[in-house]
């Protein structure tokens, strides 16, 4: 090093400079420092803010940052991208240009002979601001293994992970009922808070049609509002279009144990009712042909650490797509208003009385009322109260509980009776009180199953109900059905959920259950139980409808296991013994030996109504060989099939393959859904995902997470952030 004062120092081998974040190394290096310039020549590497450059030469002004490499190789940490160019210009620390540009997320295989990178972007000119997130590229083309796949004057991309407005890429899509299909979205980021995603699209069946997305986010508020629309539609020659609003809120109280306000509104509208067959990728609805339209707000209030008070109010309504398999629509609440709360008395006096109660005021309507449905429609005020006691002593616990139900109607048109003859009455009321009691034991033990110490319990049940008998015969059912038989219902008070109907029952369930856990960690490595309810008295109000001299119930039994490693087991199985038949069974299983890696199925079973068998996978089918830049692909297998035993049909369906080469990933996926028993739609989903650029066709991730039983994304980030956007 030979070294000047105050003018100049030049230093020769193996040379370092550091500075703050900077770093810059060559073999030789020179320093002015009047002007702050550093120039340097010979394996130059610069390194700043994690970002790398590598080239033959260099010169940075350590000032103001401002400089060039000469045929630069460089690697972006913001974006896990990077390429090669002939010349790259730094103007400060947030913005650059390149000359002669390329950029790939792809490892370049050197030892091959011209051979690039899977992917490559290249442009004449490459533009850089990190401050503004905005990266321009300029005559840019982009090839795909060699072909290429697109070509623009300009193509603007985000340069950090941040939101920026522009084009994304286009969407193709095809399914059997609207053709093959192209949207091309554009983005704006109108605020840190709130954005709009726009998109036009075009059908070769269906014709022209747009789509608009509004997120927003508040300190209090949030939601979205989404809209498609197709101003004609060819197929069903008329206009199409679908609405959906999410929004939810909150506001703090303005006094000690005020919690506040919480409010939403969950609205779904759709323009006729063939449209949840032909759209069904725009209904989030679960059930898709009833799409709910309500709004709620709720005020709570606590007292202490034993009281709770809770205000509500809102309506709900339906819109029901009906066809030719036509459904009943349930009734809307138009509105609701009411109060609940609970509690504890005595707590420093050791009498521990839990009480609760609720009161609620409804009027119920139906829209749309199909023909020949003779429902009244009616108001209902109810109250419902209990008091419990419950006492654990850790050994064993019983909660004795005495409840009541009191409910008060009146109906627009005279009520009906049973064999549905007229009556004269409009108002009725009734009040129902239930005894109940809960009690059990816990036993436990070490054991030991296929060489592993376990710790084992077994916990035997006893739930006892007397509620007596209260004509309800002509009182409306507004919100009443039967409750699932199942392993919480066998054990509950009344059979029926909702408020109208309560059951006349004397009886006890005894079951017992008995868990095999790991001593150290409690993880549940078995778990088998049984459960059946014995009545003292015939049985008037049943939820089948008729009266009931049945004095036991169907056996029910359950179990699920994670035995062997991978391996996880669930079953439930309703068995009539006055017919020794089994009436539903639920059985099946998933073998998940390493991510990626899952294998799942079950079989569903009710008699005289279905038989199923549902089939789930993701799992890897072929893996190449190591390339010389170290990357190699894997192509997996994924779908879901559901198989109608009775039907001897497949009733729904889902298939492709997936192909992660590391720096990009292609997915192929066959969606087929019923519509009817003769009917049925097929999507068909393409997508091209350069991974650090941007994500191209039809996305098929959601469909995969919602359909197959322990899916795994092959990106942990899978969020539809916009990542390239194109401009002419």
């Amino acid at each position: 090093m030979n070294s000047t004062l105050d003018r100049e120092t030049v230093a020769e081998g193996e040379v370092e400079l550091r500075q703050g974040q900077l770093t810059l190394t060559a073999d030789l290096l020179r320093y002015l420092e009047p002007t702050q310039w550093a120039y340097a020549t010979g394996h130059v590497k610069l390194v700043r803010e994690g970002d790398q450059f590598t080239g033959t030469e260099a010169g940075l002004n350590l000032d103001t940052r401002e400089g060039y490499v000469i045929k630069p190789t460089y690697h972006f940490s913001r974006t896990g991208a990077g390429g090669k160019a002939e010349r790259i210009d730094f103007a400060g620390e947030q913005r650059l240009s390149a000359r002669r540009a390329d950029y790939t997320s792809c490892p370049r295989d050197e030892a091959a002979d011209g051979a690039a990178p899977d992917w490559l972007l290249s442009a004449d000119k490459l533009d850089l601001d990190f401050e503004h997130n905005e990266g321009v590229a300029h005559n840019a083309v982009l090839r795909f293994l060699g072909v290429p796949i697109l070509a623009a004057p300009a193509i603007s991309f985000p340069a950090t992970s941040e939101r920026k407005s522009g084009w994304l890429p286009p969407e193709l899509d095809s399914d059997s009922r609207g053709g093959i299909s192209i949207a091309v979205p554009y983005y704006w980021n109108l605020a840190p808070n709130y954005d709009l995603i726009t998109t036009p699209s075009v059908a070769t069946l269906r014709g022209a049609g747009l789509q608009s997305e509004f997120r927003y986010l508040q300190p209090s508020d949030e939601g979205r509002f989404q809209i498609h629309a197709i101003p004609y539609d060819r197929v069903a020659g008329r206009e199409r279009h679908g609405l959906e609003w999410m929004h939810s809120g909150h506001f703090a109280g303005d006094e000690e144990g005020d919690i506040g306000w919480r409010y939403g509104v969950n609205f779904l509208r759709a323009s006729d009712d063939d449209y949840w067959k032909d759209f069904s990728n725009q209904l989030p609805s679960l059930t898709r042909r009833l799409l709910t339209q309500s709004a709620a707000a709720t005020r709570r209030y606590e007292f202490g650490r034993d009281t709770t008070l809770e205000l509500y109010a809102g309506v709900q309504g339906w819109q029901v797509l009906q066809d030719t398999e036509s459904i009943e629509p349930p009734y809307q609440r138009v509105p609701q208003l009411g109060m609940r709360g609970h509690g504890r008395l005595g707590v420093d006096s050791g009498l521990g009385v839990q009480w609760e109660f609720e009161a609620e005021a409804n009027r119920f309507e139906l829209s749309d009322r199909p023909a020949g449905d003779t429902r009244p429609d009616g108001s209902r005020v109810h109250l419902l109260g209990a008091l419990s006691r419950p006492f654990d002593e850790g050994w064993g616990w019983f909660t004795p509980r005495v409840s009541f139900n009191a409910a008060s109607y009146r109906t627009d048109t005279p009520m009906v009776m049973p064999d549905n003859t007229l009556t004269t009455r409009r108002e009725a009321s009734r009040t129902i009180p239930t005894l109940s009691a809960d009690a059990g034991l816990r036993f436990d033990r070490d054991d030991s199953l296929f060489g592993h110490a376990l710790r084992q319990t077994l916990e035997p049940r006893l739930h006892y109900v007397n509620t007596p008998f209260r004509d309800q015969s002509i009182l409306p059912q507004f919100d009443t059905a039967a409750s699932d038989f199942n392993v919480v219902s066998i054990y509950a008070d009344n059979p029926f959920s909702g408020i109208d109907r309560v059951a006349d029952t004397h009886q006890v369930t005894l079951g017992v259950t008995s868990r095999w856990r790991e001593p150290d960690s409690g993880i549940e490595r078995l778990r088998l139980g049984i459960a059946q309810r014995f009545l003292f008295r015939d049985q008037l109000i049943t939820p089948e409808g008729e009266e009931g001299d049945k004095r036991v119930s169907d056996l029910l039994l359950f179990g699920s296991a994670t035995l062997w490693p991978n391996w996880i087991f669930d079953t439930t199985v309703q068995y009539n013994a006055s017919i020794d038949r089994t009436v539903r069974s639920i059985v099946s299983a998933r073998y998940q030996p390493a991510p990626f890696y899952t294998l799942s199925g079950t079989y569903r079973y009710a008699r005289d109504l279905s038989e199923q068998f549902e089939l789930g996978w993701q799992w890897p089918l072929y893996k190449s060989a190591p390339r010389a830049n170290g990357c190699s692909g894997t192509l997996y297998g994924v779908g879901r099939v559901n198989f109608s035993m009775r039907d001897s049909r497949v009733t729904d369906s889902l298939a492709g393959l997936e192909y992660d080469a590391g720096c990009w990933i292609a997915r192929f996926v066959s969606q087929r859904t019923s519509t009817g028993l003769a009917e049925s739609t097929t999507h068909w989903m393409l997508q091209l995902e350069l991974v650090g650029l941007s994500r191209l066709g039809s996305n098929p991730l959601k469909a995969l997470k919602d359909n197959i039983p322990g899916y795994r994304l092959l990106r942990d980030d899978d969020a539809p952030t916009p990542s390239t956007t194109f401009r002419p």
